[in-house]
Parts: structure tokens; sequence; C-alpha cells
């Protein structure tokens, strides 16, 4: 939770209330407060840059999202290095820093290092760190002092950095689940779709020239010739930018040799369950709604494979102590409903762990939505965790022709 909240802070997510950013802001100030009541008074002017410092140090760490954390971090560290080198160029003052400061500074060093762009980072990153060491130099004997707040700022920094890593590594690979998508769908898209514009063309291919058949005595009006000729030119313009946008998502990963494959059938799915119950466990059942087969089209059935396929992984990974797994297909009004649902007991800790290094449910998501439909997830009540994936329902009304 910690973790989430410091999170929610570098990234001045929009989930902090208005409550709990004056709470933030009241608890920098009264640190503010207390170093400028418990430590040794200061003259005027010295006190009126101490304790100024400190209070934009502390309003600029309140994560806003009307203000930029770059703006914020940058008028910080002016702020921090102005009232510093102030301090440098005068006469010695014992208790001229306090807390309130440099914890607000530490507060911005993180979130500008951890989710602050390149640019930020490079330029705030060690102006911030540096301006958090400087701050005992402004006591008579800074010495402990700097060697502590040192310290604290370099493992600040490093478990800062750190994050940032972390975080730029799952955006690669979140990349590479979505090429990994592509190259899925665009294979779909060319043995499927593909497969049934090009019947299209070879059909009014054949039935314009049937019906300019002489010796087949065919008389066809010439505005239905020529219909037939618009739809025959159609659908070649069709075939032909589908065929380019299935090359423009198979070059997502140059390089790689593209490799064709039958797409995934309900029996391919049949298969895996069987599979999955032989070895990992005790009790899965599938259940399919009768006559449901015969309604799905080839790319449905695909997605179909592949939702399972990434739910009984997650199950594995996750919920190895799962006893019963039940999976169902079935027609709700005009869409599909696919329900995977377990009775791991660890199932509750799912989300946490999928988000900080699993992608199954980030691949079932992204395989709904291009389908046109949506995927819920999360635990039951009594324990256990549920797939709900409901993909648009479009009955194939005509067979597929014979090429």
């Amino acid at each position: 939770m910690l973790l989430k909240r410091l999170s929610d802070w570098g990234a001045d997510h929009p989930s902090w209330s208005t409550a709990q950013k004056c709470a933030v802001a009241a608890f920098l100030l009264s640190l503010t407060v207390l170093d400028d009541v418990l430590l040794e008074r200061l003259p005027p002017l010295q006190n009126a840059f101490a304790v100024g410092s400190a209070v934009v140090a502390g309003l600029c760490a309140v994560p806003l999202e009307s203000v930029s954390r770059t703006i914020r971090a940058g008028i910080a560290v002016v702020a921090s290095w102005t009232t510093t080198l102030f301090f440098l160029a005068g006469d010695d003052a014992a208790g001229a820093w306090g807390v309130g400061e440099l914890v607000a500074l530490l507060l911005l060093l993180v979130g500008t290092v951890w989710r602050g762009s390149d640019h930020a980072a490079a330029i705030l990153g060690p102006p911030l760190a540096v301006a958090c060491i400087a701050i005992p130099a402004r006591d008579s004997d800074p010495h402990e002092w700097t060697l502590a707040i040192t310290l604290i700022t370099v493992i600040v920094a490093a478990f800062s950095l750190l994050l940032r890593t972390q975080s730029e590594q799952r955006v690669r690979d979140l990349d590479a689940l979505r090429a990994a998508e592509r190259r899925e769908l665009a294979r779909e898209l060319h043995d499927v779709v593909a497969h049934h514009v090009t019947g299209i063309v070879v059909q009014t291919k054949a039935a314009r020239f049937a019906a300019q058949d002489p010796e087949e005595g065919a008389c066809v009006p010439q505005e239905t010739s020529a219909m037939l000729e618009r739809i025959e030119r159609e659908a070649t313009e069709a075939l032909g930018a589908m065929r380019r946008l299935v090359a423009v998502m198979r070059r997502a990963d140059p390089g790689r040799p593209v490799t064709t494959a039958p797409v995934a059938s309900l029996a391919d799915t049949r298969k895996l369950v069987a599979d999955f119950a032989g070895g990992d466990c005790p009790d899965i059942s599938l259940f399919i709604e009768p006559g449901i087969e015969d309604l799905l089209p080839p790319d449905v059935t695909a997605g179909v494979h592949r939702i399972v396929r990434e739910a009984l992984t997650n199950v594995r990974k996750h919920a190895a102590d799962a006893r019963h797994v039940r999976i169902t297909l079935t027609t709700v009004d005009s869409d599909l409903e696919l329900k995977i649902v377990d009775d791991g007991r660890n199932a509750a800790a799912l989300p946490e762990r999928a988000r900080g290094g699993g992608f199954g449910i980030e691949g079932m998501r992204e395989r709904a939505a291009a389908m046109g439909g949506s995927l819920r997830t999360g635990p039951l009540p009594g324990g256990g965790w549920q797939n709900v994936a409901v993909l648009p329902l479009r009955p194939a009304t005509t067979p597929r022709p014979a090429l």
C-alpha cells in the first residue's frame, strides 16, 4: 500500500483528493513550524529565508495536476539553493535548516527521478539531490548531519532510479505484448477475413462472366452487370488494402520471421482444457452451449482459445492451490460470454502481482478490446478468481466458399 501511494505521488495521480493534498501540505508545513520553534532563534532576515524556503519546498511537494511536477521541482530547487547560498555568504548561523524542507525535497526527488521525463530527470534530478546534501551546510557544524543526509539522499536517488528502470522495463514488456497481439491478429486477418473477401471476388467474377456468356443464354440488365463489376472492383481494392495492413502489422517486429498456422478452433480449446486437467487441476470442466459452435466465426473461436489459454496460465502461476476450475461459453443477448472461474485461495493477491510482472490479464484485455469486446476480472466474494470476457457475436449466415 505504501509503494502504491508513493507511485501515485510520483505520478501526480488524480486519486489524490483535495483533503489528502491539504493533509500532506499541513504535515510538511507543521515540520517547518516545529523546526522554527525547536531550533535556535535566528535573526529576522535569516529566519525569513529559512522558513520561506521550507514553506516553498513543502507547497511544491504537494501533488497537483494543475501545476506540473517539473515546474514545482524547479521552483523548489531555486528557493533551496538561494537560501543555502545566502547563508554561505553570511555569518554562521546554527540551526538554519530543518527537516520539513529536506523531506519535501526528497519527495520531489523521488517523483522527478521515478516518474519524470528523461529531460526533467536529467536536468532536475542532480540539483535536487545536491540541494538536499547542501542543506546542512547552512549550519555552523554540519559535518555529522552532512554525512547522514548524504547517505539518505543517495539511497532515495538509487531507489528512485531502480523504480524508473522497472517502470521502463514494464513499458517495453507491454510493447512486446502488443506487438505479439498485432502479429497474431495480422495472421488471423490474413487467414480468415482475407479468405472471405477473396471468396467475394471470385464469386462476383464468376457471376459477371456467367451473365455475359451468350452460350448460357443469360440475359442480365446492364445495370446489374455494372453493379457486379463495381462489387468486384471494391472487393479487390479491399483485399489489397487488407494485405497492406497485414504487412504493416507484421512489420511491427522487424527481423522476426512470420509463421502461419491454422486459426485455433473450439476443438483446440477442448484439447487445451483436457491437457490442463491432466496435469494441473484435478477438477476442471468446460461447458459450451449446444449449437453455439455453428454461430462462431473463426476469429471469435481464435479469441476464445487465446483468452482461455491466458486464463489457465494465470491459474497455474498465481493460484496453484486451485482445485476447481469452471469454463463456460454461452450466449447473452447478442454477445458471447466466456467465463473462467477458479477457487484458488491466493487469487486475491493476483492484481498486485499481475501489475508487478505478469501480463496475462493485459493480454486478455488486449485481445477482447481488439475484437470489440470487454474483459472483467477480479476476486470472488467467497474466494477464488473470475475472468469474464464479453465478445460481440456475429453469426456466420453463409458457408465459406470453396476456393
